[in-house]
């Protein structure tokens, strides 16, 4: 890192070229709070199975996804050891405890809450980027990042004084300008855009922050299976719809750490510039594989609960869309790092919408099993056992 991009502010990391600075344990503690969010919007998708709740789910997850993923990058050159980032990461933290409890009542009588939290968040810690980096080309370039905030955060809060159409409306907008701006580079009038080479990056930092983030995702899913059951009789088809979800769950943590296709450790090739990587890989791939593992969960609760009756349009969306939306989110990924597009993942892509138009037709368990049977015959085919054999050799398969 040149004298050029950093400051000699003590809040920054000391990094050793090429070695991937260590999680810190504030950082740990910070995505505690992202259990909760996960688990509200879990059950707020559940609780609104509309096309109108979809979409508000949507936005209500890609908003708790921004500031998450903004927060991990930025402790990328952070020093989680300082006592000024930890503090900064408390309180952030308690900006997301505010956008989670908010999360139920968005759309109604807490719309001003989770709206002022993200913005609290988002504008807080740019701004801490920009004092901790001033001076410097880094500096400049959260500078740009904070302006886009702002102006993202114009259509956040014309939707908190707006009507419910209205509000869907430009939180959309709002939530297109957040997820745009790095794709333009932060570009500004007069200033132009940021080079994704002017963001240095230790890729293998970011790479396990979106691992134990899935991680959560994952144990959402584990949470709300031992909730239904506990609260219902274990009846013979509960117990298998049970075995079946628990098993959706392990095969998509096994798909996720395969060796060949999934996100562990692993040496970039040489002419892939590892920030464009990661912006592709962490930004954008994994806000679909953490999405399909909320609407794994959802899924698993609702044939659990219902394992004898037909599919409805309702549950065949999260039964299929999940693994659906973790297999595109899975594709993007391996795009970004090797440029190569997964043609497994495309054939589980196909098989999950062939079995769309019969699912009305089949009961929830026989769903269910069916969308696990299309992950574990693609676990079978290119998971961790066969990568092991063959991690020297470069395939699309």
């Amino acid at each position: 890192m040149t004298e050029e991009t950093t400051s000699r502010s003590g809040v920054l990391r000391q990094r050793e070229p090429d070695v991937a600075p260590d999680v810190g344990a504030i950082e740990l503690f910070f995505d505690l709070v992202y259990v909760f969010a996960i688990i509200q919007l879990s059950h707020y998708l559940l609780e609104h199975a509309s096309w109108e709740g979809v979409l508000q789910t949507a936005i209500l997850f890609l908003a708790v996804w921004w500031g998450w993923n903004y927060t991990a990058w930025a402790m990328n050159w952070l020093d989680p050891d300082h006592a000024g980032v930890r503090a900064l990461l408390a309180t952030l933290m308690l900006a997301a405890l505010g956008m989670a409890i908010a999360i139920p009542d968005a759309f109604g009588h807490r719309a001003g809450l989770f709206v002022g939290a993200y913005l609290f968040l988002q504008l807080v810690r740019s701004g801490f980027m920009v004092f901790a980096f001033r001076r410097t080309l880094m500096g400049r370039n959260y500078t740009q990042l904070l302006a886009w905030s702002v102006f993202a955060g114009v259509f956040w809060v014309a939707g908190v004084f707006a009507g419910d159409d209205a509000r869907l409306l430009l939180w959309g907008a709002a939530v297109v300008i957040d997820y745009l701006a790095p794709l333009v580079g932060f570009a500004l009038p007069v200033l132009g855009a940021t080079k994704m080479s002017d963001w240095p990056l230790a890729e293998g930092h970011l790479a396990e922050r979106n691992r134990l983030v899935f991680i959560i995702a994952l144990g959402e899913s584990i949470l709300i299976l031992g909730f239904t059951l506990s609260g219902i009789s274990l009846t013979a088809p509960v117990v298998v719809a049970a075995v079946v979800g628990f098993a959706t769950i392990v095969l998509l943590w096994w798909l996720y750490f395969s060796y060949r296709l999934g996100n562990v450790a692993g040496r970039l090739r040489d002419d892939v510039d590892a920030t464009t990587m990661a912006r592709g890989a962490f930004a954008y791939a994994h806000a679909f594989m953490v999405a399909g593992a909320i609407v794994i969960a959802v899924g698993i609760e609702q044939v659990t609960v219902h394992p004898v009756h037909h599919a409805t349009w309702t549950m065949t969306g999260t039964v299929l869309g999940g693994p659906a939306l973790y297999l595109v989110g899975n594709i993007i990924f391996n795009r970004a790092r090797s440029g190569v597009m997964p043609r497994s993942r495309l054939v589980a892509l196909v098989a999950l919408a062939v079995l769309v138009p019969f699912a009305p037709m089949l009961p929830a368990l026989a769903l269910s099993i069916a969308a696990m049977a299309v992950l574990a015959v693609l676990a079978a085919s290119t998971g961790e056992l066969r990568a092991r054999r063959s991690r020297s050799v470069r395939c699309a398969s």
